[in-house]
C-alpha cells in the first residue's frame, strides 16, 4: 500500500493471493442500502477469495446444532453474486486469476470517487498475453445500481473472445471459519430469465424472514463506443443463470465489457413489486459512464461535508488512512439510510463477522454523523426508538422495568447475543455471558443526549428521544438493589465494556455469570438518572403529563430515581484508583512480560488461556478500556461533578493514576481499545496519544488481530479514529447550550481543517498549535454561542471568530483574556 497524491488512493501493486481476504474487505463498495465485497469477478468462494454481497439489514435465521443444543442464529445474508464475469479465448479454459502467470497487477480504491480499479497483464497456457482493465462502482447516487466495466485487450493474440456473465443465487455463509459448521443455506431461487438477448433476471426469497430479492443484469461488448456485433446465448443452471456473449477480436485491439446490474427488495419504499422494479430501473439505467458522472457527484457532495485534511508533520499517511476510514463509514451508513429501519453494524456491511449485528459501536460513530450528517443520526436512533417495545419485552421477562436493550440485535430488537461462543484456539464451546452487558443501555441514552445536544433538535426529544431515555432510566432503576448496610444501590451480575470478566474466579459461568458494581455500568447508570430527571423539565408541561400518562410513570419513581442518582456504588481501591468492579483488586497480577515472550500476539488472551484450561476472569486483565471509559465519555469537569453527586472525591490527580494503572493491564484485544487509550491520553501524553491513535489508524489496513479483518471491517474503530481527530485533538464539548473548543494537536499533527454542523450552522474551522479559527458561511440561522478556556463569542453566520491559543507550557498565564479574541465579519 502507498499514498496516491493527496491521499486519495489505497493502491495495492503486485498479486499476493494470501492477502486477497483483507484486500476484498478493504476494496468493499457500498451506499448504505448494499455493499459488495472488492472480490474478483471471475472468483469463487474458497480459501483465497470471498466474493460477498450484503444488504443492509438483510437477516435471516437458522436453527442449528452445536454442542448437542439447537441453537437459532440470526445471521447477515450473503446475497446473490452479481459480480461473475469471466472469458476465454476459443476453446480455452474460461480465465481465472489463480490459474494464469500474472505479470503485472494493480488495484486501486479511489477514494474520491468510491471507484474499484484493477488492471492486470497475465500469459496463459497457451502463451497468449491479455490485459484486463477493470473499473467497479455501486453507485452512491441511485442505490439500487452497480456497475462493472472491463476492458480486454489482445496483445499478441486473435481469436473468438467469449465473455461469461451470469448472476449466481446459489451462495451461503461461509465467510466466517468458526461459523462454518453452522447452517448457512438462507436463500431459496425463485426465478431465473432472461430479458431480451442481453439481459438476465435472478429473484429469491430469505427462508425464514421472507425478505425478497430480484436482481437484473445487462451485459454488452463494445469496440471504443460502438455496440459489438455479438453473439448470445443463455443458460440457466440449479440456482444461477448464465450469458455468453461472444466476438471476433484482433491482435492489439480491445473490447469494453460493460455489466450493469439492479437490485431492488420486497422491503423497498415506493414500489409495487421488487422483480418489476428491478426490470424497470435496469431499463432506465444509462451505461457505465452515466452511473459514474451521477455517482461521483454524490461522493462529491459527501466529501464536501465530511472530508478532514491534516498536515502531518510524520510524513506517514495519515490523511489517507483516514480517508479510509471515512470512507467506509459512509458506505455502511449514508444518506439513503435515513429511508430504511436500520442500525449500524459493527463490522459495517462488508463481511459476515459478528452476524452482521448491532452492538454499542455506535457511541463512537455517532458523534462524527451528528456533527456531520445529523439526520443521518436522528434516522439511526429510531432504530432503536422502533424495538423499544421488544426491549421492553425483555426488562419484563428478566423480571425488571422499563426497557432493556440487547447487547447485540438484529432484525426485530431481540437479543441475538449467542449463548455459546466458539474459541478456535482450543476448539471448545464456552458459555456467552456478554449478553450482560448491560451498558448497552447507557450507551443509547448517551447518544440521544449527544445528539440533541449537537442539533437543538426539540422535536425528536419530544415524540422519540424522551421515551427512550425515561424508559432506559426505569430500567436501571429496577436493576439496582438497596444495600442498607453501605446505605448504597448495587449493580449485580452484568459485565462491563472490558468483556474479559464475565463471571468471578471459580463460579458457575451460566449459573453465576457476571459481576457485581462494574463501576462503569453504575456510573454511566447515575448519569442517565440524571438526564432522565432533566428531560422531565425539559418537556413542555402538557406533553410530560401525556409521555408519563402513557408509559406509566409516576413522581413516586423519579423521587427514587434521584435517590439512586445518588447513591449507586462506586468501589475504590485503597489508594484511590476506581475499581474496576468488586472484588477486582483481590484478583491476581498477569505475567504480561511473560506471555508476550511466549506468544507473538495476546490480544485476545481469553481464548490463550482458555486453551491452556486457565481463566481470564483470575487476573487483572481487560480485553479493552473499561473504567477508562469514563474518561473516554466525560471530561475531567464533568466527572467531578458526577462523582460528586454520588458523594465520592474525585481528585484530579488520581486521573492520570487511573489511566496508567489501567492501560497497564490492557491487552488490546478489541479494536475500539487503542481509541479509547488515545483519548483519554491527549491531554496528559501527547506523543503516547498519538502513538495509540496510529495503531488504532492501521487496525484494519494491517490487519492488526491477525485474520479478523477479511471477515469485515471494525466500523466503530474506523469512526472512532475521525472523532479522535475531530473532537478529541480539537477539543469540542457541547454543554450549557455552547459550543466549546481546547485544541490539543500532538506535536506530530501540525494542522487540522473539519467543516461540522452545530444547531443549524455549519462551521469551518481550523486549528494548529497556535490559533483556532471558526468561520461560519452566510445563512439563514441564528446565532451560536462557541468558546475557548472560558471566553465565549456570539457567532453569526457570515462571521469569523479566531482565538490565540495558550501553549502547554503557559497555561498559567492566560494570554487570550489581554490578548483578546478577534471577531470579524466574512471578506
Amino acid at each position: 500500500m502507498r499514498p496516491e497524491p493527496r491521499d486519495w488512493s489505497l493502491v495495492y501493486d503486485g498479486y499476493r493471493p494470501e492477502q486477497e481476504g483483507l484486500r476484498e474487505a478493504l476494496c468493499t463498495l457500498g451506499n448504505g442500502y448494499f455493499a459488495t465485497r472488492g472480490a474478483a469477478p471471475d472468483s469463487s468462494a474458497g480459501d483465497i477469495h470471498y466474493p460477498g454481497t450484503y444488504l443492509a439489514g438483510g437477516y435471516n435465521r437458522l436453527v442449528s446444532e452445536v454442542a448437542g443444543r439447537n441453537v437459532e442464529n440470526e445471521d447477515l445474508v450473503n446475497m446473490p453474486n452479481w459480480l461473475p464475469l469471466t472469458f476465454r479465448i476459443d476453446d480455452g479454459a474460461w480465465f481465472r486469476i489463480d490459474d494464469v502467470d500474472v505479470l503485472s497487477f494493480r488495484q486501486e480504491l479511489d477514494l474520491r470517487r468510491g471507484v474499484l480499479n484493477r488492471d492486470i497483464r497475465f500469459r496463459d497456457e497457451a502463451g497468449r498475453t491479455t490485459r484486463w482493465s477493470e473499473r467497479r462502482l455501486v453507485s452512491m447516487a441511485n442505490q439500487h445500481l452497480a456497475g462493472l466495466e472491463v476492458e480486454l485487450t489482445a496483445e499478441d493474440w486473435s481469436g473468438r473472445l467469449t465473455v461469461r456473465s451470469g448472476l449466481d443465487g446459489g451462495v451461503v455463509n461461509s465467510g466466517v471459519a468458526r461459523y462454518r459448521a453452522l447452517a448457512s443455506q438462507h436463500l431459496e431461487v425463485l426465478e431465473l430469465d432472461h430479458l431480451g438477448a442481453d439481459a438476465l433476471f435472478l429473484r429469491c426469497q430469505t427462508s425464514q424472514s421472507l425478505i425478497q430479492v430480484a436482481l437484473a443484469a445487462r451485459t454488452r461488448l463494445y469496440f471504443k463506443k460502438r455496440e459489438a456485433e455479438a453473439e448470445y446465448r443463455t443458460q440457466t443452471l440449479k440456482d444461477q443463470i448464465w450469458q455468453e456473449v461472444a466476438c471476433t477480436i484482433e491482435q492489439g485491439a480491445s473490447v469494453r465489457v460493460e455489466k450493469i446490474v439492479t437490485l431492488h427488495t420486497s422491503r423497498d419504499r415506493a414500489i409495487a413489486e421488487a422483480g418489476l422494479e428491478a426490470k424497470r430501473t435496469l431499463g432506465h439505467a444509462g451505461g457505465f459512464d452515466d452511473l459514474l458522472a451521477a455517482h461521483e457527484i454524490a461522493w462529491r457532495h459527501l466529501w464536501d461535508d465530511c472530508d478532514i485534511e491534516l498536515i502531518d508533520g510524520t510524513a506517514e499517511d495519515t490523511e489517507l488512512k483516514l480517508h479510509v476510514h471515512i470512507f467506509h463509514l459512509l458506505q455502511t451508513a449514508s444518506p439513503h439510510t435515513i429511508e430504511f429501519d436500520v442500525g449500524v453494524p459493527a463490522r459495517g456491511w462488508h463481511g459476515e463477522a459478528y452476524r452482521g449485528h448491532i452492538f454499542w459501536d455506535e457511541l463512537f460513530i455517532f458523534p462524527f454523523l451528528s456533527l456531520r450528517i445529523p439526520t443521518l443520526t436522528r434516522a439511526l436512533l429510531h432504530y432503536r426508538y422502533r424495538r423499544l417495545p421488544e426491549a421492553r419485552r425483555a426488562a419484563r421477562a428478566a423480571g425488571y422495568e422499563g426497557a432493556m436493550f440487547p447487547w447485540q440485535s438484529g432484525s426485530n430488537g431481540r437479543e441475538e447475543t449467542q449463548h455459546l461462543h466458539l474459541n478456535p484456539n482450543s476448539g471448545r464451546w464456552n458459555p456467552d455471558n456478554s449478553y450482560r452487558q448491560r451498558h448497552i443501555n447507557s450507551a443509547i441514552a448517551y447518544n440521544v443526549w449527544q445528539y440533541y445536544q449537537a442539533t437543538d433538535d426539540h422535536e425528536f426529544i419530544y415524540a422519540y428521544g424522551a421515551e427512550l431515555l425515561l424508559e432506559i432510566a426505569r430500567f436501571w432503576a429496577s436493576i439496582a438493589v438497596y444495600n442498607a448496610e453501605i446505605d448504597r444501590y448495587e449493580i449485580k451480575g452484568v459485565m462491563g465494556p472490558d468483556e474479559y470478566h464475565t463471571a468471578y474466579p471459580g463460579a458457575d459461568p451460566e449459573m453465576e455469570g457476571g459481576i457485581d458494581n462494574n463501576a462503569y455500568t453504575n456510573v454511566m447508570a447515575s448519569w442517565v438518572l440524571t438526564r432522565a430527571l432533566d428531560v422531565l423539565e425539559l418537556l413542555p408541561k402538557e406533553h410530560c403529563i401525556q409521555l408519563c400518562e402513557r408509559i406509566g410513570l409516576d413522581l413516586g419513581e423519579t423521587e427514587r430515581w434521584y435517590d439512586i442518582s445518588r447513591k449507586l456504588r462506586v468501589p475504590f481501591h485503597d489508594d484511590g484508583i476506581i475499581c474496576q468492579f468488586e472484588g477486582y483488586e483481590k484478583l491476581t497480577e498477569f505475567d504480561w512480560e511473560g506471555y508476550r515472550k511466549k506468544y507473538s500476539d495476546i490480544h485476545r488472551l481469553d481464548r490463550i488461556l482458555e486453551a491452556e484450561d486457565d481463566d481470564v476472569n483470575r487476573y487483572k486483565a481487560s480485553k479493552q478500556a473499561d473504567v477508562l471509559m469514563l474518561f473516554y465519555l466525560f471530561t475531567a469537569d464533568e466527572l467531578y461533578l458526577i462523582f460528586e453527586r454520588l458523594g465520592y472525591p474525585l481528585a484530579p490527580e488520581s486521573i492520570p493514576r487511573n489511566i496508567d494503572y489501567y492501560i497497564g493491564r490492557t491487552s488490546h484485544g478489541s479494536t475500539l481499545s487503542s481509541v479509547a487509550h488515545s483519548w483519554v491520553l491527549a491531554r496528559s501524553d501527547r506523543s503516547r496519544s498519538w502513538r495509540h491513535f496510529r495503531c488504532a489508524l492501521d487496525s484494519d489496513i494491517t490487519d492488526v488481530q491477525g485474520g479478523t479483518t477479511p471477515e469485515g471491517i471494525h466500523v466503530g474503530a474506523m469512526a472512532g479514529t475521525i472523532d479522535l481527530i475531530q473532537r478529541c485533538y480539537i477539543g469540542i464539548e457541547m454543554r450549557a447550550n455552547a459550543l466549546h473548543f481546547d485544541p490539543a494537536l500532538p506535536d506530530d499533527l501540525h494542522q487540522i481543517k473539519v467543516r461540522l454542523r452545530y444547531r443549524r450552522q455549519v462551521l469551518d474551522i481550523e486549528a494548529d498549535h497556535d490559533t483556532l479559527r471558526i468561520g461560519s458561511p452566510s445563512f439563514t440561522s441564528t446565532p451560536i454561542k462557541v468558546a475557548y478556556r472560558g471566553h465565549y463569542r456570539d457567532l453569526a453566520p457570515g462571521e469569523v471568530c479566531q482565538f490565540r491559543l495558550i501553549k502547554p507550557e503557559d497555561r498559567d498565564r492566560d494570554e487570550n483574556r489581554a490578548m483578546g479574541a478577534a471577531k470579524e465579519a466574512k471578506p
